[in-house]
């Protein structure tokens, strides 16, 4: 078998080893049924039971109540981008959009496209590294909904509460950190997230959308972009991505064994602190994100140098390390720890780090 790297990849990102190991040993055909999972029928009744195992782990696993539909779509979080203002941004409204990166950017380019965008607050001055306080957030309370992304892969921030939004229902991208805490799903009236992150592969998008959004939503939406078709249909209007919803609910049952999103927590706190604490404790290594805004899932920090950065990518791909390089938008180094990433990654990363600052500092 092939040796496995430590893998830092913001996304399409690590998997938990079990997981994989179960799709090598099922691969060829599913235990009783006689097929891959890659070639069964999404009509199928075996199926059927994968994709309600999958909709039950996320219900439990997120304690969403029964009056969110669960969906798995297509086009990713972007394709979202578009279809969140398709379906609710009426004509006569408009929609407030706090943008803390580049993600929300690119939800207030598209929703530009359908109406009418009110852009909160965008620590951009600071280069995105802080998240707006609630005394910043200048709020129309007659939007129609309010936007955020939830964690910035790019930049390293994550929203630790939820702003308050009065009675204005609050939607959010939550493509880079869903599933690795418990969060009030009560407080959102819409999350979308894509898959490849921490909920499993790239080609499935997760929408959670409360019931009472439906009565706005305008009819003549082309039919594949108007949530109700999904409702309606289980996700099942077309043919979904049986593989990746196969792994979706894979991931939730290893979730399910660990305990659950609160013990999830614990152990994403811990190795986020490994890392964070070498960058706190040196002049070398310096964090983007500001102290309170510091994401879990992805630490981003820079070194006194571009070539010294390059240096470090170069010698930590030979030490097994893959996936440093920050996104090309904004250089620097970029680890992304996501649920699946082992513990002993970061202890080993963080050893090669203090070895790289005491040859090069």
């Amino acid at each position: 078998m092939t040796k496995r790297v430590f893998n830092f990849n913001s996304g399409p990102a690590v998997l938990p080893l079990p997981v994989l190991e179960e799709v090598q040993r099922d691969l060829m055909a599913l235990p009783g049924v006689g097929m891959s999972i890659l070639e069964l029928t999404h009509r199928s009744k075996t199926f059927d039971r994968i994709i309600r195992s999958a909709e039950s782990s996320l219900r439990e696993l997120l304690e969403i109540p029964n009056n969110y539909n669960v969906l798995f779509l297509h086009g990713g979080a972007s394709l979202q981008f578009s279809m969140v203002p398709m379906n609710l941004l009426a004509k006569d409204k408009s929609a407030d959009y706090i943008v803390t990166g580049t993600w929300s950017k690119k939800a207030v380019k598209e929703a530009q496209r359908v109406g009418t965008v009110n852009i909160i607050t965008t620590p951009e001055d600071s280069n995105f590294s802080r998240i707006p306080q609630q005394d910043e957030l200048k709020l129309d309370d007659s939007a129609a909904y309010v936007h955020i992304t939830t964690n910035n892969t790019i930049f390293g921030t994550e929203w630790k509460t939820e702003p308050s939004v009065g009675n204005v229902p609050l939607i959010a991208d939550a493509s880079s950190n869903i599933l690795s805490r418990p969060i009030p799903i009560n407080k959102y009236a819409l999350i979308y997230a894509g898959a490849q992150k921490n909920i499993g592969t790239s080609g499935v998008a997760l929408v959670i959308i409360r019931d009472d959004l439906l009565d706005h939503i305008p009819d003549g939406l082309p039919v594949m972009l108007d949530y109700r078709t999904h409702i309606e249909n289980k996700s099942l209007y077309n043919t979904p991505n049986t593989f990746g919803i196969y792994i979706i609910s894979l991931v939730c049952q290893w979730l399910q064994n660990k305990g659950g999103l609160a013990a999830v927590q614990c152990e994403n706190e811990a190795k986020a602190k490994l890392l964070y604490d070498v960058i706190d404790a040196s002049d070398f290594y310096r964090g983007h994100a500001d102290t309170d805004s510091r994401s879990m899932m992805n630490v981003t920090f820079r070194l006194p140098s571009e070539e010294l950065e390059e240096l470090f990518v170069e010698e930590a791909a030979i030490a097994g390390f893959e996936g440093l390089k920050g996104h090309r938008s904004v250089s620097g180094l970029r680890a992304s720890i996501y649920n699946a990433f082992p513990r002993e990654g970061v202890e080993a990363l963080v050893s090669f780090m203090k070895k790289f600052e005491q040859k090069y500092g």
